[in-house]
């Protein structure tokens, strides 16, 4: 079948705010007296606010001590100071190699969408000044299964009127690699820690990103 669209997640791939997310959620995690470090925040990549709230309270042992609606104004003070966070964000914050492998792929026809947890993802992609090439962004507070679940995958799919299996994913996270492959795609893991399911082509950073590589692979695989 033939390749039409990419479809790309936002953190780690286009740009990285990871730094900003691990700075908020330090900054709550502190707040309330929790640990919370680097390393216990490599388990927060791709996955939704609310998931990674209750992955903070649990290396606490403090799940139970929250009723539902105290969590949920916890994530949203989080997301408060993420989104004050984000306001740095500029076009210097584009990933390298992201923007002419972008510009390649829309001079061969393809279609461009983004795949993202984040409900934040058009003020980022606003801020990086890029949000124009893209034919559609999934809108998070829609999709209501997260990565793994192919769902917002088969989301931007829908939306740019493209079969599955003529779409390419680009992920950073194990969670997003299983998402794309649940949804019939080729995916394209970038420095992705390996734990499960691996990507079809493995790259170790944006820079490496190359237009007939990508699309070699992936004809090879089909």
């Amino acid at each position: 079948m033939e390749i039409k669209a990419f479809i790309f997640d936002l953190d780690g791939v286009l740009t990285d705010t990871a730094e900003y997310h691990y700075q908020a959620w330090k900054r709550l995690a502190g707040r309330l007296g929790m640990k919370f470090d680097r390393k216990e925040n490599e388990r927060l990549k791709g996955v939704s606010r609310m998931q990674s709230l209750e992955i903070i309270l649990e290396l606490n042992k403090r799940q139970d001590e929250f009723s539902e609606e105290e969590k949920a104004r916890l994530a949203d003070e989080k997301n408060e100071e993420y989104v004050r966070l984000i306001q740095k964000v500029s076009p210097d914050d584009v990933l390298g190699g992201v923007m002419p492998f972008l510009r390649e792929a829309r001079e061969n026809g393809m279609k461009l969408a983004v795949a993202s947890a984040s409900k934040n993802a058009r003020t980022v992609l606003g801020g990086l000044n890029i949000a124009w090439i893209f034919d559609y962004i999934a809108d998070a507070a829609r999709i209501k299964n997260t990565k793994p679940d192919p769902e917002v995958f088969l989301n931007c799919a829908k939306h740019l009127g493209v079969p599955p299996g003529s779409c390419i994913g680009f992920e950073d996270a194990q969670a997003g690699i299983e998402a794309i492959h649940a949804a019939g795609m080729f995916a394209v893991g970038i420095h992705v820690d390996v734990t499960g399911d691996a990507p079809d082509l493995i790259l170790s950073s944006t820079e490496e990103l190359d237009y007939r590589t990508v699309m070699d692979a992936a004809v090879r695989k089909k």
